[in-house]
């Protein structure tokens, strides 16, 4: 399964990184290994959210259940995540990254927190 990574490099700039979490065939599909999480937190973003250059709270997955996100790093590198796609935030220190809503709409998600 893949799912796109947002991390402060050595230059105190945040870099996106593609991560491929492995998966196992099981009788009911496909699992990857067990992961140690501490939070759930339930998440609705307005349809003009335009967040300027901020580092993540924690270490956090965030899975878009509707609307997207277009995050920004200090490069000028810019990504869509869409509904059903999973972001890894681990830039806690340095310069951050900008999230910006996209088309207009209203984006719902979940935050799974890992420390």
């Amino acid at each position: 399964m893949k799912i796109t990574r947002v991390y402060t490099g050595d230059d105190g700039e945040s870099h996106f990184e593609d991560l491929d979490i492995e998966l196992s065939p099981t009788v009911t599909g496909a699992l990857s290994e067990p992961q140690d999480v501490t939070k759930i937190i339930f998440r609705e973003t307005s349809p003009d959210y335009d967040l300027d250059f901020h580092t993540a709270p924690r270490r956090q997955y965030i899975i878009n259940l509707s609307g997207g996100v277009e995050i920004e790093v200090g490069d000028g590198s810019k990504r869509l995540i869409p509904a059903g796609e999973i972001l890894l935030a681990e830039d806690t220190h340095g310069h951050g990254h900008i999230s910006r809503a996209v088309n207009g709409e209203m984006r719902r998600s979940i935050f799974v927190t890992l420390d």
